[in-house]
């Protein structure tokens, strides 16, 4: 079956993920970003695509009639009456193998904690952070001559793009996968990009 989608994103790989959806067929009934975003915002224009201000996002902005709502490098938090809002619910893309490494710098942190492996997982929208069940996940050897923004670029965005494609592949044939995500192996650490959090221990991490 076709699908109506709504995204919530910005940037190149919210762009990726509009270019998936618009070529596989799929209606984009609108994207929420940044007004001046030069990636998905100038795409979904240029498709005649109805824009939701990012920050503005909610029950009552969200367009009606939404099968599946995809975050895409979305920082807007998407409330509890939005989640339920689409029929099957929001998918998003995480770029490391939940339960591990939750939180906004995973990819950071994989490489500070020298993890072998690390990964992207696409996972149902819940109340936590990147803790709800997961739809699907690969695993990738982590190349530790790469910065983080490297292994974003070269692996893991290449590879979110393929995961968001073949899970909505499956949800609009029907398949609805999940897994809930095994709390004995989570982990959760800090946003490097926040100034004011005090951790005494990263300060004995080195660069």
């Amino acid at each position: 079956m076709g699908l109506n989608v709504f995204i919530s994103g910005q940037k190149y790989f919210g762009e990726q993920v509009l270019r998936v959806c618009l070529d596989a067929g799929y209606t984009v009934v609108g994207v929420c970003c940044p007004l001046d975003d030069k990636y998905i915002g100038r795409l979904a224009v240029v498709f005649d695509i109805p824009l939701v201000p990012s920050g503005s996002l909610n029950y009552d902005s969200m367009p009606n009639g939404v099968d599946i709502g995809i975050t895409a490098h979305s920082f807007d938090y998407i409330g509890k009456r939005t989640r339920y809002k689409p029929k099957f619910g929001w998918i998003g893309y995480h770029p490391s193998l939940l339960p591990r490494h939750r939180g906004r710098s995973s990819i950071e942190w994989a490489l500070r904690m020298n993890d072998p492996i690390t990964g992207g997982t696409v996972f149902w929208l819940n109340s936590g952070i990147d803790r709800g069940d997961i739809e699907r996940q690969q695993w990738i050897w982590l190349d530790k001559t790469k910065t983080a923004a490297e292994v974003w670029r070269d692996e893991l965005l290449p590879l979110g793009v393929k995961l968001i494609r073949s899970a909505l592949a499956d949800i609009s044939n029907g398949k609805i996968n999940r897994a809930p995500q095994d709390g004995r192996f989570s982990t959760f650490e800090p946003s490097l990009e926040v100034k004011d959090v005090f951790k005494p221990d990263l300060l004995m991490l080195t660069q």
